[in-house]
């Protein structure tokens, strides 16, 4: 069998944001793939209706929504005129539909500006959300010479950036200084070809959640003009068929992640966070329709979405969906992410509980299938049945079978072992031809989040090293997802009880496993894995060799830096920024940088506005100056998904400068 080679992830096909139609009778989905002589991404959308199709071939394809059952409708930049709008990076989004009954794509309408979102009304109307700028929010609707002067002033000011807010920027979204989420209502006639385009939200508002009963359009956000607070969402309704809106109710307080209908009734997924803060896993509620009061249906402490990590996937897709008057949603358990329904009364229970990680998932209330994307039996994604009836399984596509065909995938082997008072879950990858009798050089792998997990799910970075000749092993210490809200808990201990759960599992894989070198053990990390790693090297020279990846090196200057950094800090640190310095210095692994005695690479993209450059130029500064080898490599134009969804040639060179770092400290 061949090993992984690191360009494999070019071949692979990425499943997302499977819907089904109005009648339940078919589903239409999104497939991508990488285009390596582009450096870019390619998304088609197919249709399933006992077998598939695939609808369009532009490769732009990444969006859509069923119009009614026989026609969809997608974004897309298809004429020459179009063409000509997007260059000059004029705002609009024109719409394409396609009627399944045969035929190509025609053009729909096209509205004036970025949309984001859109659901077509009962009564013919759109609700949608787009992207405004606050400081010309009238835009969509300016005569051309007007609008001209507001680009002319964007192009005079290309060169500068003016700040008066927090946030200032946003992770995958660029500046957001004064950028705002608008709610629109919009009428078109097809047989007139009139568009009438009016923006309901006043234009400091940004709508955070969305969600439709009937004619009415719910949705929650607030305003703010200098700092964003998270905690006082505002619940509003729109009337569909007149456009006008009406204010319910302020959550004060209240940390609010979604609505979702569930038949007539409105469900809200709120926390306050008293007992773990931001990461506290959200309640279940139904809304008031005429108060907006908040009624506890389901007390909650369990994730509410998937956090299961890997590298193998593009796009995503819905994880929680009102039908037959149950709210099915995603959850982490453990080392897998399965479908759940709660019903009315509160009553909770298991659909989809197989090994693994569901990604996306439809359901419909004329059909007893649900059908989601998913990575199962250590493979990659494809599209699944579950008959929620008997509860059998059925694999429906075969996207990626020659993918891994003849390629050595290592089995995921377990190893648990009890840590300060907890049960710590991890796996072990062994290499191809692995020999007993031999010695062999291994990587520590290290999760984000914290709050996310790790699993049995492929993993095309480990599967590389894998077949190069490395045990590659993994875990979920405290303050990973997936075992309720105290183990998700280590608000203002970070470095501490995370810090010795991974060390007492790397001791136990090496007692089980005397074929790995204990002088040849590199270890890697991005995000919070990144800063584990900075925090790692601070206190332990037992690795051969480190890679650090977005990493958070120092507290006091993420606060400013980051986009969550002025609440994440104080919040996760337990410290107030203003007044305790000395805590989150206490926390920062740059503290530490005077001991380090590891070779370390760093790897930062200069968009990353989460975890931003200077926390890894900081601690490479810190080790250069001190003469200890390292290696800092800035990927232009990426951000905090580098290792995700960059561009497939950073993602192959980031690749190739970590697993070169490994072969020069661990095989030489």
């Amino acid at each position: 069998m061949e090993p992984i080679g690191i360009k494999d992830f070019l071949y692979y096909k990425y499943l997302s944001n499977v819907k089904y139609a109005p009648d339940g009778k078919r589903a239409a989905f999104i497939v991508s793939n990488c285009n390596e002589e582009e450096n870019s991404y390619e998304s088609r959308l197919w249709l399933y209706d006992g077998a598939f199709r695939q609808l369009t071939d532009l490769g732009k394809e990444s969006r859509y929504i069923w119009e009614d059952a026989n026609a969809i409708l997608f974004p897309a930049v298809r004429s020459k005129d179009e063409k000509k709008r997007a260059e000059k990076k004029e705002q609009f989004t024109s719409y394409y539909r396609l009627n399944l009954s045969g035929g190509e794509a025609l053009h729909a309408f096209t509205l004036p500006f970025a949309a984001t979102w859109i659901k077509k009304l009962p009564n013919g109307a759109f609700a949608v959300l787009g992207e405004i700028d606050a400081n010309a929010p009238d835009y969509y609707c300016m005569k051309r010479e007007d609008r001209e002067k507001v680009e002319k002033g964007y192009a005079d000011d290309a060169d500068y950036e003016a700040f008066d807010e927090l946030p200032y920027w946003s992770n995958g979204e660029g500046i957001v200084n004064k950028k705002r989420t608008a709610l629109f209502y919009v009428t078109f006639d097809d047989a007139s070809q009139k568009l009438t385009v009016q923006r309901v939200t006043e234009p400091f508002f940004t709508v955070d959640a969305i969600e439709t009963i009937g004619d009415s359009v719910w949705f929650l956000g607030d305003s703010y003009t200098a700092r964003r607070d998270l905690t006082h969402p505002k619940l509003y309704v729109m009337d569909g068929c007149t456009g006008k809106i009406r204010f319910l109710r302020e959550y004060p307080g209240y940390y609010v992640e979604r609505i979702k209908a569930v038949g007539e009734t409105l469900v809200m997924t709120a926390t306050e966070g008293k007992d773990i803060g931001l990461n506290e896993n959200v309640d279940f509620y139904t809304v008031d329709r005429e108060t907006g009061e908040l009624t506890m249906l389901y007390e909650n402490t369990e994730s509410l979405w998937n956090s299961v990590g890997s590298d193998v996937r593009h796009g995503g897709g819905e994880s929680m969906i009102g039908a037959n008057d149950r709210l099915y949603y995603i959850t982490t358990r453990f080392e897998s992410s399965h479908l759940y329904a709660l019903d009315l009364a509160g009553k909770n229970v298991p659909v989809a509980t197989e090994i693994g990680s569901i990604d996306a998932v439809t359901i419909h209330p004329e059909n007893d299938t649900a059908l989601f994307i998913a990575l199962y039996e250590g493979s990659l994604q494809e599209l699944y049945a579950k008959d929620m009836k008997t509860g059998e399984l059925k694999k429906l596509s075969h996207f990626n079978d020659d993918a891994l065909k003849d390629k050595y995938v290592a089995k995921c082997e377990q190893v648990s072992v009890e840590s300060e008072g907890y049960r710590i879950d991890g796996w072990v990858l062994k290499p191809k031809d692995y020999d007993p009798e031999k010695k062999y050089p291994a990587v520590f792998d290290i999760h984000g989040g914290p709050k996310t997990v790790y699993g049995t799910v492929f993993y095309h970075e480990m599967q590389l090293w894998a077949g190069m000749g490395y045990f590659v092993f993994f875990c979920n210490p405290k303050g990973s997802d997936g075992r309720g809200d105290a183990f998700a808990d280590i608000m203002g201990h970070y470095g501490e009880t995370d810090y010795q759960n991974l060390m007492d599992f790397c001791d136990e894989v090496l007692r089980r496993y005397p074929a790995i070198d204990p002088m040849r053990v590199c270890e890697t990390g991005g995000s919070y894995g990144g800063f584990m790693t900075n925090w790692i090297i601070g206190h332990t020279d037992r690795f051969c060799a480190c890679a650090s990846q977005r990493s958070i090196s120092n507290w006091l200057s993420f606060n400013g830096l980051s986009d969550i950094g002025y609440y994440f800090v104080g919040d996760q640190n337990r410290a107030d920024f203003y007044t305790d310095h000395a805590k989150l210095w206490e926390h920062s692994p740059l503290k530490y940088a005077k001991n380090v005695k590891t070779p370390t690479l760093f790897i930062h993209s200069d968009e990353d506005y989460r975890c931003p450059l200077d926390q890894g130029l900081q601690m490479y500064a810190a080790l250069v100056d001190r003469g200890i080898p390292a290696r800092i490599c800035l990927f232009h134009g990426e951000n905090h998904e580098l290792s995700r969804s960059g561009k497939p040639l950073h993602r192959i060179r980031r690749l190739t400068e970590i697993t070169n770092w490994f072969e020069k400290y661990a095989k030489e």
